[in-house]
């Protein structure tokens, strides 16, 4: 068994490792009989087993002379790194040119013209994160500057909004250069992605505009000194502690932001529009240190820009606040106060922007400069990556010291260190959201859980089919935890479908929580689990990536596939018919293994008076059972039930193995598709071990139609 393991300090991307052992695949190739389709693997002996752990850095480094000028033409011969001490071997050095030139042609994520004209409702994305990231071999960004605009919506008023609005559309229009690629995001009830990165200005704009002037309101700081506002209530217990829990959210929602980014190689500059941010003394510097940490690691630059602009507020304050009352009006005492909750916002923004390399604009009415001091902050720079030769998976901090070798006057910009790699039950909620996404985003597939699938589809009116999905995994590779004095184990299960033209149509997420006893937890290494699901979908050419994940492990499996929706109102040569199922076996909805507490899907062809039909989905059924076969005909044109005959066929080569008796069908469902269902059942036992050809025949004796489906199964003992 060949084993990898590989993570990734700075970008967490899974990297594509490929070993061949020809001695070896040749010696199991000649001493194992070729497996069947559709036959189960055999497991392997236990032999040898290699395993690595390698983490990839990756750094931005800028090299300017004593002239502030980027020196240019370097290689990896000119640098050296160290981390902690230890000197590192460099991979690859990519330079990165940014030429302020005429505006190239637009880079966007959104979906071809064709696909925008089907009609369909936009899908959400199934994961939170939405920044797209840069696929293996993927050059999108190269020599470009990553630029994001957010917008804190809790930490402004109206009218500042509306003046970090109005900055920002007077950027995008007059000052936008060439290499600018820019995202926009905003907060309110949660961070929302409004537009990927993307140089198409018109676009830029139209997302711009579109801000909800007003949003999250209700979150202002309530202070509790003497510039406090006098509202002649008695005296009672403050809300000013609530604003811990404020300033906490704002932190997080730029934390959750920069992890979005830091799948990113790039150097990334993200331009922070907020009215100040109110540090509560020691209560947020945890909170506060995350999120300046997490920029760090993804190698995001803050540059803070305070939307309320030069601000000369009388003694007693403005119209936008009540006036203080008690004595302190006439100490001055309020005033001070004042005065100095406003220095403190100000503080923790400058804070904010210093701790991540970058600048904050204050008291200055042009906001605007504040994105183009951000624009001008990404010169040329080289991307530099090693593997680092600390291997521990500790999430620990790590020093790096970059040292160019020429011009000893010259200055080298880079991050100052990261945090390395955790194992996956160190891992925190946003950690294990990345991975989902970062799999998801992979074009190649995730391997370590074995995972099959069967695509479905039953016509449930003249334009929409339903679609069962059913997913099958080893029971034997799930991990089994002791929780409450049961056995425990659960699986996360993510998917897209999308169309013919890279769309996504729609999703699905669910989590499969299983808790058994001891006496039935030993069924989990027989047998498999087996997750259903039912999609909605028009006719047309999809692909389908379905992801599996053990939350005990971490462990990943993927299966992609493309499949097609026929449309059958268009069948005039055949009888129409649906996908056929195969299954050899019947369960309970309320079964607990096969349905540990699933989200089932409402309406099902497969469930009928309490009995869930459960396709094979590998086509390996054993002797001992029987096998059940299921599919729909319809007759949507008659004026009446038109009778039909049915009958099941197994062919071994070009022999007739096995035939059923032909199963006359004259009653259909009242709808107006005259859907007919066919049901097959018979024993296996008769027929030898080996692989047959199923063949399903359907004939119309009144309009002389047919329809013929045929699928190889495998039959064992």
């Amino acid at each position: 068994m060949l084993g990898f393991h590989v993570s990734q300090a700075h970008i967490w991307r899974p990297l594509s490792v490929g070993l061949i052992c020809a001695g070896l695949l040749a010696q199991q190739q000649t001493q194992q009989p070729a497996q069947q389709p559709g036959q189960q693997p055999p497991v392997a002996d236990s032999g040898a087993k290699f395993e690595t752990t390698a983490q990839l850095v990756v750094e931005d480094v800028s090299v300017t002379d004593k002239n502030g000028k980027p020196i240019e033409g370097l290689t990896a011969k000119d640098f050296t790194i160290t981390e902690d001490g230890v000197p590192q071997t460099i991979k690859f050095c990519e330079p990165q040119k940014l030429l302020d030139t005429a505006t190239p042609p637009p880079i966007s994520t959104a979906p071809p013209a064709k696909a925008l004209d089907s009609g369909r409702a936009k899908v959400d994305p199934v994961t939170s994160i939405q920044i797209t990231t840069e696929p293996a071999g993927d050059v999108r960004y190269r020599d470009r500057r990553l630029m994001v605009l957010y917008f804190d919506m809790s930490a402004m008023p109206p009218p500042d909004q509306l003046r970090a609005e109005t900055a920002a559309i007077n950027f995008v229009s007059k000052n936008m250069k060439g290499p600018d690629l820019m995202a926009v995001m905003s907060f309110s009830d949660g961070v929302h992605v409004l537009q990927d990165f993307t140089d198409d200005r018109d676009q830029l704009l139209k997302v711009i505009n579109k801000l909800f002037i007003g949003d999250a309101q209700g979150f202002d700081e309530a202070v509790a000194d003497d510039s406090a506002a006098d509202t002649g209530t008695a005296f009672g217990e403050d809300d000013s502690e609530f604003n811990i829990f404020n300033t906490n959210r704002q932190l997080s929602a730029l934390q959750t932001a920069v992890k979005m980014l830091g799948a990113l190689n790039e150097k990334k500059v993200l331009v922070y529009f907020a009215s100040g941010l109110n540090l509560n003394g020691l209560d947020n510097q945890a909170q506060f240190q995350s999120t300046t940490n997490a920029a760090v690691r993804a190698n995001v630059t803050f540059f803070a820009v305070d939307s309320r602009g030069l601000v000369a507020t009388p003694a007693m304050g403005d119209a936008s606040h009540g006036s203080p009352g008690g004595i302190g009006m006439y100490s001055g005492s309020s005033a001070l106060a004042g005065a100095m909750n406003f220095s403190k916002s100000q503080d923790s923004m400058y804070a904010l922007a210093t701790d991540t390399g970058g600048k904050a604009l204050l008291d200055n009415n042009d906001l605007g400069q504040g994105i183009v001091e951000a624009e001008q902050s990404i010169g040329d720079y080289y991307i530099i990556g090693y593997y680092s030769t600390n291997t521990k998976l500790d999430g620990k901090f790590r020093r790096i010291k970059i040292t160019y070798n020429g011009d000893p006057t010259a200055k080298v910009s880079y991050r100052q260190g990261y945090f390395g790699g955790k194992v996956f039950s160190k891992f925190t909620s946003s950690d294990k959201e990345m991975q989902l996404h970062d799999a998801l985003m992979l074009g190649d597939p995730v391997t370590e859980l074995t995972i099959q699938m069967e695509v479905n589809y039953f016509e449930m009116n003249s334009a929409e089919y339903t679609v069962p999905i059913a997913a099958k995994i080893p029971g034997s590779e799930l991990a089994l935890a002791k929780r409450g004095g049961y056995e425990h184990t659960a699986i996360e299960f993510i998917g897209e479908v999308k169309d013919e033209y890279g769309s996504t149509v729609t999703n699905v997420r669910d989590t499969y929580n299983i808790k058994l006893t001891d006496e039935t937890a030993a069924q989990l290494a027989k047998q498999p689990i087996q997750y259903d699901t039912v999609l909605t979908l028009l006719p047309g050419s999809y692909t389908i990536k379905f992801l599996a994940r053990d939350d005990e492990t971490g462990r990943i499996g993927t299966y992609m596939r493309k499949f097609v929706i026929p449309n059958l109102a268009k069948e005039l040569k055949r009888v129409p018919i649906s996908s056929v199922v195969l299954s050899g076996q019947r369960l309970d909805v309320r079964d607990a293994l096969s349905n540990a507490k699933q989200k089932q899907p409402t309406v099902s062809p497969l469930v009928e008076d309490g009995i869930k039909l459960i396709p094979s989905v590998t086509d390996v059924f054993s002797r001992s059972r029987d096998m059940y076969v299921y599919l729909q005909a319809y007759e949507p044109g008659a004026a009446t039930v038109q009778p039909l005959v049915a009958f099941v066929t197994f062919y071994r080569g070009d022999q007739k193995a096995f035939e059923t008796k032909p199963l006359p069908v004259t009653e259909a469902m009242t709808n107006k598709l005259k859907t007919m269902p066919l049901r097959f059942q018979f024993p296996l036992n008769k027929l030898a071990p080996g692989k047959y050809n199923c063949q399903v025949t359907v004939l119309d004796p009144g309009s002389n139609k047919a329809a013929f489906w045929q699928k190889p199964v495998m039959l064992v003992q």
